[in-house]
């Protein structure tokens, strides 16, 4: 599958926290580094994620704020 957005983080799922519609998927990749995403279930469910199988977080943005 081709897709247009650039920034894309490969790593392994470490966690699935289930809401009542919505799960907040985290993702290791690597180096003691995260990325935590909050999709609903049905897309849990369709993409079969599963806690230590292989994942890409793909992040497409306009903005992106950051605060120290």
């Amino acid at each position: 599958m081709k897709i247009s957005a650039r920034n894309q983080l490969k790593g392994k799922v470490v966690e699935i926290k289930e809401g009542s519609v919505n799960g907040e998927v985290v993702i290791d990749l690597g180096d003691g580094k995260k990325v935590c995403s909050v999709i609903t279930l049905d897309a849990i469910k369709s993409l079969g994620l599963k806690v230590g199988l292989e994942a890409t977080a793909v992040i497409k943005a306009s903005n992106v704020m950051v605060m120290a």
